[in-house]
């Protein structure tokens, strides 16, 4: 067992390292270029897309969802223990300027993100009982349409049944378990079968409970993460400026905060920002594209700029928060991570011991934030769950058939609860492994179908400069005669 997972960790550290950097960086700055900047030249209509009708409580649809139920599904897909654990854990492995290199890989991912929903739309078709069935292996197989295709949608289809649907769900409760657990002292099989329960309600109801759910729940837990960090955040006010500053002098010069050479110093910080930030937005993975796929929208251009907003929401506005609390708390003003980490923090703790230093009294304080992080940590990591849990039975059903379905969600909920008392290092790099896996094919396919993206963005400018759409991009007319 130790021996197998020192060989996926040396598998992933290479994947991270190497593969990785190149697949996202050269995905985004291609999509971006073939979409001349998509994600600043229609930013405004992704949010006014958004939040111009929000509504907490969309029509139920048969097999589909509103647009914003689909935005909300797949950010309760990215936001999730990669914008506190990840978060943390880049920042201590990488420096402050880390978190530089996840705000260009996100900048990146935007176009990625966007033609992963566009093409999601554009590939999708309805069973025999009017049900959208879409997401990444049906676009795959568009791309490569013989035996080819068939293996590498299969491969991709298990990769995303294992990464999220199983081991991903298992991480995820494990880390609602372990916080509740050192906030309350409330054991982790407690929690687990309080998690595994309220999972199964949801999951029962299908796609529309599903959806209603998040709509409601992404929200809610959005804005009460907002509050907590920006309360930190006016504690520490003096220190915003050298906190900002940090992200940007040690994305070039991290061996001054992390030791060892530059070049080796470097490395380690752009790749920690690059695999981090893959696991925070998600884009390029082939995730999200499941969601948006079910939108009952005019055009798949209309989802793309939603999908932009999604990934903007989870790493310009959820982790950066993350990141400026842990930054102005734990290195500003000569914080005890600008000398090496003689107070032992991890990956776990930071953020709550980022918290705690607005208090003068540090227990008390060290108790507040773990509770804090602990309420907000369930709340994104849950919302995770149940979102990857769609989209591996989506997998799941390409894969086997819709008959199925009772044997994943029996299975998937049986990782849910052994996954919040058992910790496995093995398991933690399996779930990193099969995540990489799922960028392979999901890239192959983005780049074959990338002229459909560059279609669609072409009709919208066509549209656009003839005055036939309104501010959130939607067509003024019916599409269908078009």
């Amino acid at each position: 067992m130790e021996a197998l997972t020192k060989f996926i960790a040396t598998v992933n550290s290479y994947l991270a390292d190497y593969v990785l950097i190149i697949l996202l960086i050269g995905l985004g700055v291609f999509f971006t270029i073939k979409t001349r900047f998509v994600q600043i030249r229609c930013f405004g209509e992704g949010f006014r897309k958004v939040f111009g009708n929000l509504s907490l409580k969309g029509k139920k649809e048969k097999g589909q969802m509103s647009s914003f139920q689909a935005f909300a599904t797949a950010v309760a897909a990215q936001v999730g223990t990669g914008n506190i654990i990840g978060a943390s854990a880049a920042i201590l492995a990488g420096g402050p300027g880390a978190v530089f290199w996840m705000w260009l890989i996100a900048f990146l991912g935007m176009a990625t993100n966007y033609s992963e929903a566009v093409l999601a739309q554009r590939t999708k078709s309805k069973d025999e009982n009017g049900f959208i069935q879409g997401g990444p292996v049906y676009y795959i197989k568009t791309a490569f349409n013989n035996k080819f295709g068939k293996v590498l949608s299969i491969f991709f289809a298990i990769a995303t049944i294992v990464a999220l649907g199983f081991i991903g769900s298992m991480v995820q409760s494990n880390s609602i378990g372990e916080a509740v657990y050192n906030a309350t002292g409330i054991p982790t099989y407690v929690v687990g079968i309080i998690v595994t329960v309220l999972a199964g309600i949801i999951f029962i109801g299908g796609i529309s409970r599903l959806a209603s759910v998040t709509e409601k729940f992404v929200p809610i837990m959005t804005v009460l993460y907002l509050l907590g960090g920006i309360i930190v955040l006016c504690c520490r006010v003096t220190f915003i400026p050298e906190a900002l500053g940090m992200i940007f002098k040690f994305a070039f010069t991290p061996n001054a905060v992390i030791g060892g050479s530059i070049g080796a110093a470097l490395k380690t910080a752009i790749s920690q920002g690059a695999k981090r930030g893959l696991f925070s937005n998600e884009a390029g993975m082939g995730s999200t594209p499941h969601a948006h796929a079910l939108a009952n929208v005019k055009t798949p251009h209309e989802q793309g700029v939603t999908a932009m907003v999604g990934v903007f929401i989870d790493t310009f506005i959820v982790l950066t928060l993350t990141a400026l609390v842990i930054i102005s708390t734990l290195y500003a003003g000569n914080g005890p991570l600008m000398n090496g980490n003689p107070t032992e923090l991890d990956k776990s703790n930071m953020l709550a011991n980022g918290i705690a230093a607005i208090f003068t009294n540090g227990s008390i304080g060290l108790q507040i934030g773990s509770i804090f992080v602990a309420v907000c940590l369930t709340f994104f990591a849950f919302s995770t769950i149940i979102s990857w849990n769609l989209f591996g039975k989506i997998n799941f059903n390409y894969v086997f058939g819709k008959k199925s379905t009772i044997v994943y969600s029996i299975l998937s909920l049986v990782f849910i609860l052994l996954g919040s008392f058992l910790k496995n290092d093995l398991v933690w790099e399996l779930t990193d492994f099969f995540n990489y896996l799922m960028v392979l094919p999901n890239a192959l396919a983005l780049i074959a179908l990338s002229n459909l993206v560059k279609d669609e963005i072409n009709k919208r400018d066509i549209r656009k400069k003839k005055g036939l759409l309104n501010k959130a991009g939607e067509p003024l007319y019916d599409v269908d005669k078009e």
